[in-house]
């Protein structure tokens, strides 16, 4: 069972796109309060957080991606009115 990701078993969970948009989201907003620390120690967050964010971003495209394959050629989900998932097993 998931925890977080929608499913036919969590149907008000997120999308990928939106956990990951989120994340995202609090990685920039901590990353702008170190921004000006010129502390070696700053700087390697700030290096890692930077890596982070593009790490975030490629997953952000590929979540997409998949999203707009399953929409093109099942059609949007059901699993919240509790419909078969559009691929996979139960």
């Amino acid at each position: 069972m998931t925890r977080f990701l929608a499913s036919e078993i969590n149907p008000e969970g997120f999308k990928l796109e939106e956990l990951l948009l989120s994340l995202r989201r609090d990685v920039i907003m901590r990353t702008e309060k170190i921004v000006d620390d010129p502390r070696p120690e700053a700087r390697l967050v700030l290096d890692n957080n930077v890596r982070i964010l593009q790490l975030l971003t490629d997953a952000l495209h590929l979540a997409e991606a998949s999203t707009a394959a399953l929409l093109r050629s099942f059609g949007p989900s059901q699993a919240a009115k509790g419909g078969e998932p559009r691929i996979g097993h139960l």
